[in-house]
């Protein structure tokens, strides 16, 4: 099996698959292809060479930035969102006091302390980063330690890629377009990659092996990507990844960990590899994503909002955060040492949804890096580095359902012991991205709860002057007009800056398409994102509600690819906050016209909340817009040159080795294809047994649908029964054989019209 040149076997391949597949000898019993197989995985390593390595960062290191800089950065940063945080609840407080305290002016001061320190936080960052973009000499940023620095990387580094019931095909492609882009570079050398597979469907695992063999052939890598499968996939990747750490960890300097929809720039990977050589006490390197793929008017709203906006708040959380970043789960290059020695996360006190296995295990191995004396820092500046989103709202929202979970139990550590404040923010932050919305909702229930009461009592305002009217002669209404600018001020002010710094920026802007195609995106982005806003409020709120009275969620693979929702989904879905939305419509309505217009914003998005979700989840309305460049990124217009790759890598396809074929497809391509079945034999422990197992009788007589998911399982990992499985096929008369593979293997035959054709 030794990668060929396309000559006249690839010919004929191409122009008679169906002839070439007719030479069925076991591949598993060739020894020049069990000796390559053999040869494609490293050695275990085992934790005693991990040992070996330094956990600590060097003493002699020195940090990147000084610490009374950081402390500097921090305290403007902070003081001035708390600064503005409590002026906007001294101002609504005297509002409050000047109107005539109400019973519920209390509750909604504290809910608007909560709600508006969250707006605040936000948009300071955006600001913040806008500034740093301004005085763009004094921004940060770790990769300049090896600006113009070309030599040869000393350490290697591996680049792990965990799968989860996953587009083998596509993913592979992915790989094939990373490796591709690393060698462009020639630094090779210092790379290896791994496919750490959790899949647990069973044809899944079949068409990974084949989809990895052809993918080695193609590019002659066997020795350089390898691929693993996990029998038992205990806590979910995170363990996938500690599993990967134990076995060959040792023999790496560092780990780049992508998710199945990740693509990095080889350049760029090299880059990040060099900045952890050079900085001793660089324990993890994020780099910010960018959302690429996108074909429904959802994903498309995603990605152009993440591509206008994206920058700046970035920039903002570096300027504060430095070397005490966090980690994303992805896209980052990770020293695997310190990792393994203190990022092994026990499980928390308690039952699932609160304990348990942590699920958001990223922020929290950062918080232990940091504490273990580490830098974490994000490389804002790194920017070919892509992921894909999921394609409708309530893909994202199933999405979200698993990270609110695993943020929510955050809540035990975001005062444990010893962890540094930048730490805890990111802890805090993270929990609060999930209880804000339930604050949200609670806050304007209140307010409603409010107008409906000054409504039906029918009693006029007292005539208070407050300190507003007192010493600066504001009316109330003038007061209260203040602080509903400062509201719009910090809601909005972010995407206009980055609007308008998108503008001022002429080569940038380019990649949104002309001035007029930018503009009405920008103006789409808004309205769509206020209308999504409040079903994603709900559906927040529920799952939080849910989690406190107790339900867990399930791991599942994440819906990458869609056509649309579904009416009868968007409408099951959504059923919540759409009868919300009408009875909260009917109050406003009652409390008068005002109220009701005030609200409009947020009663439409949750009255038509199955409509929207189904028209934003359509691809054909995506298409549309791409195609007049409205929500069109520079992704899109000018693609980088490893989207291209990935665009044209096809080594995991073979018409020969293939385990799609019709009739013999997934688990029955491993038992009745001699190439299928030889991959996966030679990828299994060799077994010494040799006893006829009743499992093997029973699945050749009885067929697949009489044996379990565990029994055809353990059938599958042991080498003999499987070529047991192989040679019952093919040598016993069909009237022995269950009709799947009678089928299977009459399907080799082909018909003398078909081969005309095909001449």
């Amino acid at each position: 099996m030794d990668q060929e040149p396309k000559s006249e076997n690839h010919a004929r391949q191409e122009k008679n698959p169906e002839q070439y597949e007719t030479q069925y000898e076991t591949l598993y019993e060739q020894p020049n292809f069990r000796h390559l197989i053999d040869e494609t995985a490293p050695p275990p390593v085992g934790e005693e060479q991990l040992d070996d390595c330094p956990a600590m960062p060097p003493s002699s290191a020195q940090a990147l930035v000084s610490p009374l800089r950081t402390w500097m950065r921090r305290f403007f940063f902070f003081g001035a969102v708390i600064l503005t945080n409590l002026v906007s609840i001294a101002w609504l407080a005297d509002l409050f006091h000047r109107m005539g305290w109400h019973v519920t002016h209390t509750l909604l001061l504290l809910v608007f302390s909560l709600l508006n320190g969250l707006l605040v936080l936000g948009s300071f960052h955006a600001l913040v980063g806008v500034w740093d973009r301004l005085f763009f000499w004094r921004a940060v940023r770790v990769t300049k330690i090896v600006k113009d620095k070309q030599e040869n990387l000393a350490q290697r580094f591996a680049v792990v890629m965990p799968v989860y019931n996953e587009d083998i095909v596509k993913v592979c492609s992915r790989v094939e377009a990373i490796y591709r882009s690393i060698d462009e570079t020639g630094r090779m050398a210092s790379f290896d990659f791994f496919i750490l597979s959790d899949t647990t469907q069973l044809d899944l695992w079949v068409e990974e092996e084949v989809a990895w063999t052809n993918l080695c052939r193609k590019l002659n890598a066997f020795g350089k990507v390898f691929y693993r499968r996990r029998r038992i996939n205990e806590n979910r990747k995170a363990g996938n990844i500690g599993d990967f750490i134990k076995t060959w960890g040792g023999h790496y300097e560092g780990m780049l960990v992508l998710d199945a929809d990740s693509l990095m720039d080889g350049r760029d990977i090299v880059t990040m590899a060099r900045t952890m050589e050079e900085h001793p006490k660089l324990g993890i390197l994020q780099t910010p994503p960018k959302l690429i793929r996108g074909t429904s008017v959802f994903t498309r709203l995603q990605q152009f909002a993440m591509r206008l906006y994206g920058p700046v708040f970035i920039r903002g959380l570096n300027y504060w955060q430095l070397g005490q970043g966090s980690y994303w789960g992805h896209n980052a290059m990770i020293r695997v040492r310190p990792f393994s020695e203190f990022c092994d996360l026990p499980a928390l006190p308690g039952k699932e949804p609160f304990g348990g296995k942590i699920l958001s295990h990223d922020f929290v191995e950062a918080a232990l890096m940091v504490k273990a004396g580490w830098e974490v820092w994000l490389a804002w500046d790194i920017e070919g580095t892509y992921e894909e989103a999921p394609p409708t709202l309530i893909d994202h929202l199933k999405r979200d359902r698993r990270w609110c979970q695993g943020n929510l139990q955050h809540m035990w550590l975001v005062f444990a012991r010893r962890f540094p404040f930048a730490s805890r923010a990111h802890l805090f932050m993270g929990i609060m991205a999930y209880l804000g919305s339930p604050i949200w909702f609670l806050f304007m229930m209140l307010q409603t709860w409010v107008a409906w009461d000054f409504r039906t009592s029918e009693l006029s305002r007292l005539p208070f002057d407050g300190y507003a009217g007192k010493y600066l002669g504001l009316s109330g209404d003038t007061q209260a007009s203040y602080l509903t600018m400062l509201v719009l001020f910090l809601l909005f002010s972010p995407k206009f800056f980055s609007y308008l710094g998108i503008i001022f920026l002429g080569v940038r802007r380019k990649g949104f398409g002309n001035l007029f195609t930018l503009t009405l995106s920008f103006m789409m982005e808004m309205l769509l994102s206020a209308l999504l806003a409040p079903s994603v409020m709900i559906s927040h709120t529920l799952m939080v509600l849910g989690m406190f009275l107790g339900r867990s969620v399930n791991w599942g693979s994440q819906n990458r690819e869609t056509d649309g929702t579904s009416w009868g989904e968007a409408f099951r879905y959504h059923s919540p906050a759409t009868i919300i939305g009408i009875v909260w419509t009917i109050m406003a309505y009652t409390i008068g016209w005002s109220y009701m217009i005030f609200m409009s914003p947020i009663l439409v998005g949750l009255v038509f909340a199955a409509p929207l979700s189904v028209w934003t989840s359509r691809s054909r309305y995506g298409n549309a817009l791409l195609r007049k460049r409205i929500l069109v990124t520079p992704e899109e217009l000018h693609p980088s040159a490893v989207m291209l790759l990935a665009d044209s890598a096809h080594a995991a396809e073979d018409l020969a080795l293939t385990a799609k074929a019709a009739q013999r497809s997934g688990v029955i391509a491993a038992i009745v294809d001699p190439y299928v079945n030889g991959v996966h034999v030679s990828l299994l422990e060799p077994s010494l047994e040799n006893t006829e197992s009743p499992l093997v009788e029973r699945w050749l007589t009885s067929g697949p649908a009489e044996l379990t998911k565990a029994e055809m399982t353990e059938v599958m990992y042991n080498s003999q029964s499987m070529l047991m499985m192989h040679r019952g096929v093919w040598s016993r008369p069909f009237e022995q054989l269950h009709p799947v593979w009678s089928r299977a293997v009459e399907s080799y035959r082909v018909r003398q019209e078909e081969q005309h054709k095909v001449g």
